[in-house]
């Protein structure tokens, strides 16, 4: 009788265990490596709230505390109130937030209660002082630029700006309505530092696209270097009618984006931002992840509709306007994240594409057909850049023509037909 006792307690505790064990798996799957997305499938996860894949990187912060604002770093400005004479067309697509619960009060915690947001008024200089400078990129007497990209690099992938040049970055890509690029960059500190400024000074002399402030060139500081950029179009490019943020691993393909989306015969739009559209999505609390959000920095279980940093567009008038509301939202590192924050803050909700293929934040297969119809792709060295590129420019006029040529050519394969440049 006690060996059945001892017998049925052995088996009772192994099922506890077992039991356990599955609960603190089912844990994990949903807590780190499941997106938590609301109408978006699980292969469309979002770094900002999927960690998984990708190291958790230990990058310095220039602040002194996690709950530093980007207000309090600034150079102390007169409160401005909004434009009451701003004309009708300046106000299309501003809209209210997406009217999800909680999130008014998430936006009221994130910004500050006696700053209001500002449409109108002069901007000045961020923080940090600019080591690298081209103010005159859009001088009186010149053509406005159609297209201002801000590039976000580091000072190490001189590749990659090499072949950005050569490639989607050329303005030779589209000299009417034209367009200018400008690769934005932080400081590097400590020996190597000084060698890579000395690399970047005379970089700088001889292709005049590179802006430069001192901040350290860290991913938790790519929300400072996107402002930088937006404070400099709003400083020294105000015409410009339009601005896109990229980075220095991305497919663009600028034509398309200049002749077929934003259309230079036609008059510019205001208020307008476009891209990944990214809605719905939770913040990432898995404290491992390179992308973890605090709920001290950010309460809310949802964030506004953001654009995925790898590439977004904007009319030229909300540069100006995304800076100043940045003056008073608490800075956060997710660069995406904040902006989209600035955006709900002055309730402009990002149009989606006419296409939802046409900005990638992943990788997609290259053919001449899919690269000739998209805007992003994402993830590629600067060998591929140039390869694919070439190849794409080589093929763009008859490039689905020849691939359904080839398909055709094979009507028993049930394969997708991946066209590899030579």
């Amino acid at each position: 009788m006690q060996w059945r006792r001892r017998h049925c307690c052995a088996h009772t505790a192994k099922l506890l265990y077992l039991l356990s064990l599955l609960g603190l798996l089912v844990f994990l799957v949903n807590q780190v490596w499941l997106p938590r997305l609301t109408g978006l499938p699980w292969w469309r996860g979002h770094p900002v709230v999927y960690g998984g894949g990708l190291h958790t990187t230990k990058a310095k912060w220039n602040t002194s505390s996690h709950h530093t604002t980007w207000r309090l770093v600034i150079v102390p400005q007169a409160t401005l109130k909004a434009d009451a004479n701003a004309s009708s067309h300046e106000k299309e697509g501003v809209i209210s937030p997406q009217g999800e619960p909680g999130l008014d009060n998430t936006l009221t915690a994130n910004t500050s209660q006696t700053d209001e947001v500002t449409l109108s008024g002069e901007i000045t200089q961020g923080p940090f002082p600019f080591i690298i400078n081209e103010q005159d990129k859009c001088v009186e007497g010149k053509p406005a630029p159609f297209l201002v990209l801000l590039i976000a690099t580091e000072a190490r992938q001189v590749e990659a700006r090499n072949a950005i040049r050569q490639t989607w970055g050329n303005e030779s890509v589209a000299p009417h309505p034209g367009f200018i690029r400008l690769f934005l960059l932080g400081k590097t500190e400590g020996e190597l530092g000084i060698l890579q400024q000395r690399m970047l000074e005379a970089e700088s002399r001889r292709h005049h696209d590179i802006i430069q402030q001192d901040f350290l060139d860290t991913y938790k500081n790519l929300t400072v270097k996107t402002l930088m950029g937006m404070n400099w179009v709003a400083m020294h490019c105000p015409q410009a009618s339009y601005v896109m943020k990229t980075d220095s691993d991305m497919f663009v393909n600028t034509e398309y984006l200049i002749q077929k989306l934003l259309r230079p015969e036609l008059k510019p739009k205001k208020n307008y931002f476009t891209g990944n559209n990214m809605r719905g999505f939770a913040p990432n609390r898995n404290k491992n992840s390179k992308w973890y959000m605090s709920p001290e920095l950010y309460p809310g279980d949802k964030y506004p509709t953001f654009c995925s940093g790898t590439g977004y567009v904007f009319s030229g008038d909300l540069a100006g306007k995304i800076y100043r509301a940045s003056l008073s939202i608490r800075f956060l590192h997710l660069e995406d994240v904040f902006v989209g924050i600035c955006l709900a803050k002055l309730r402009i909700e990002p149009t989606p594409p006419p296409n939802e293929f046409l900005f990638n934040h992943w990788r997609v297969s290259y053919s001449s057909c899919k690269y000739s119809h998209l805007i992003t792709s994402h993830g590629f060295h600067p060998n591929e850049l140039l390869k694919y590129w070439h190849h794409l420019q080589t093929n763009k006029h008859n490039a689905c023509i020849n691939s359904n040529k080839e398909r055709a050519g094979r009507p028993h394969s049930n394969r997708m037909h991946v066209e590899k440049p030579p």
